[in-house]
């Protein structure tokens, strides 16, 4: 069920993508950013009210596990950093890479309190495949950006960071709660932005009626969600390819139906990553019954 919730994730991520891109081109990249976390806070309080779940601060715990929404922020900076700079295919594969690294050391150090999982055979596996399907996925345009090459690799890193923060937090204050708690620290740090660097140029700014592209936070509310419930059950590798393996599927299936092209070797790529996954899984289940 929670590698279902895992791929779940990455269809969700996928159209929430296309959702906050249709927003950031009518209002930038700051700008849409507070709207989407304006969205996102109070969508999760209702949600809150809804299912009748106190928001209680615990001063307890570590004062750094409230921070995932203000690294959550940092992902959607660095991305749209090298957005334009290198190919959207490379941006991808280098997330991939960074939320791979990530993934597997939060697996064999246990990494912010989480779950020791210890590298298996079928783990190489999955690393071997993954490796592949990451290097076909990348191109030429990566060597003339260093900088975008950097910050496309440290985006994957944040995203895993984020969640897995949330994850920790969800176990202190619940998984709704931690919700609002992302967005709104979140929030807070979108604001800041907007006072340091301002929103630049809003003379060419329409409001938009399409209310459709302002949803976008009610999907990373779900998203939020959906990995408080799975980040504890799942180790992080495999989780970081399941919800890969949805996004690129998903993202085939939005890019069919609005008439776009779709950058083939990201679909190969999602190809060769998941028939790792399913190797990882079989040699896993067979694993397994030998120990019983």
């Amino acid at each position: 069920m929670y590698n279902l919730l895992s791929l779940l994730t990455g269809v969700v991520i996928a159209v929430m993508i296309v959702i906050n891109g249709q927003l950031t081109l009518i209002y930038g990249m700051v700008l849409s950013t507070v709207i989407i976390h304006i969205v996102g806070t109070i969508f999760s309080y209702l949600l809150c009210r809804v299912t009748k779940n106190a928001i209680k601060l615990d001063f307890k715990i570590p004062k750094w596990i409230y921070i995932g929404g203000a690294v959550g922020v940092l992902t959607t900076v660095f991305n749209n950093f090298a957005f334009g700079k290198i190919s959207m295919t490379s941006i991808v594969a280098l997330g991939l890479f960074g939320q791979s690294v990530t993934s597997l050391l939060i697996d064999n150090f246990g990494l912010f309190g989480m779950k020791r999982y210890p590298m298996k055979k079928s783990s190489i596996v999955g690393i071997i495949f993954a490796s592949v399907g990451i290097m076909f996925m990348l191109d030429s345009s990566m060597g003339s950006a260093l900088i975008a090459v950097i910050l496309s690799f440290f985006a994957g890193v944040t995203v895993v960071v984020s969640r897995t923060i949330n994850a920790r937090l969800s176990s202190h204050i619940g998984e709704v709660q931690t919700s609002f708690m992302n967005h709104v620290v979140g929030l807070v740090v979108s604001i800041m932005l907007i006072l340091i660097f301002g929103i630049g140029n809003t003379s060419n700014i329409e409001i938009s009626r399409n209310i459709f592209i302002y949803i976008g936070g009610l999907f990373g509310v779900a998203t939020v969600l959906l990995s408080n419930i799975t980040v504890p059950k799942v180790p992080a590798f495999n989780l970081t390819l399941l919800i890969f393996i949805g996004q690129v599927f998903t993202g085939v299936v939005v890019d069919t139906i609005m008439k776009n092209d779709f950058a083939e070797a990201t679909f190969v790529g999602g190809i060769i990553i998941t028939i790792g996954i399913l190797i990882n899984t079989i040699m896993d289940y067979i694993s397994t019954k030998k120990q019983v």
